[in-house]
């Protein structure tokens, strides 16, 4: 028996656990990253919707759809043909059609499943930018969106590249549904005989140089829609360069 007064040695206490086990260390800061990442897409994807809005009530827009109808009637006219896949191709192209644009509702980005009907086109777009930080290259982006709903084109069916494009641009262009490709093919896409629309804002002429090349025939020719720089724009800045270099 222990003396009146002494001295008794505690126990150690037992740690409750937590119910919940809280992250540590490298679980934590990829948890955060994880988090900061859909902050910053929402971020992006609120100033596209707005930068659509915008766009809409635009002369820009509407003279935009105007050229490139205008483009489009000109070349029905000039096929001889009156039937054919590309005649059929073209007249798939709404772009006199109004039910996409009672379909968007301020504050959304239109979307494929906002429009009944298909595109039997495809669509490539290089140089679009970095679109998440710089306000020129996000009306670039918005256009293509606006454009493929119009159109009535998937938007699986349309494929971007950029060299500059960042890893939260490459998840917000895959939550849009586009199809952002792995590699680098510096223009040299051919079109394997079917429509295809190339979207190409301010690229450099190397670039079309490369599209054009990998598509030199007639039949090739005849079955794209590039939506780009003018080709009389190129040339004269061409002749002028020209001129430079002889006068010097």
């Amino acid at each position: 028996a222990e003396a009146p007064g002494s001295w008794r040695a505690a126990a150690p206490r037992k740690r409750r656990r937590s119910a919940a086990r809280r992250p540590r260390g490298r679980e934590a800061a990829a948890l955060g990253r994880e988090t900061q990442t859909e902050a910053d897409r929402a971020v992006v994807l609120r100033r596209l919707q707005e930068a659509a809005e915008d766009l809409l009530l635009s002369d820009f827009w509407s003279l935009a759809l105007e050229t490139i109808d205008s483009c489009l009637t000109k070349h029905l006219e000039q096929l001889k043909a009156p039937d054919g896949t590309l005649l059929e191709a073209l007249g798939n192209l709404h772009l006199n059609s109004s039910p996409d644009e009672s379909a968007v509702t301020p504050g959304a980005i239109p979307g494929e499943t906002l429009v009944p009907g298909t595109c039997r086109w495809k669509c490539v777009c290089y140089g679009i930018g970095n679109f998440a930080t710089c306000v020129i290259a996000r009306y670039q982006l918005t256009f293509l969106l606006l454009f493929l709903e119009k159109c009535r084109i998937p938007r699986r069916h349309c494929w971007v590249y950029d060299p500059l494009f960042s890893q939260l641009e490459i998840g917000v262009l895959n939550s849009l549904g586009l199809t952002v490709l792995n590699e680098n093919e510096e223009g040299k896409r051919s079109v394997d005989g079917e429509p295809t629309i190339f979207y190409m804002p301010h690229c450099g002429t190397a670039l079309y140089n490369n599209l054009l090349w990998s598509n030199w025939s007639l039949d090739a020719l005849s079955q794209m829609l590039l939506i780009g720089n003018s080709f009389r724009g190129l040339e004269e800045s061409l002749l002028c360069e020209k001129r430079t270099v002889s006068m010097g």
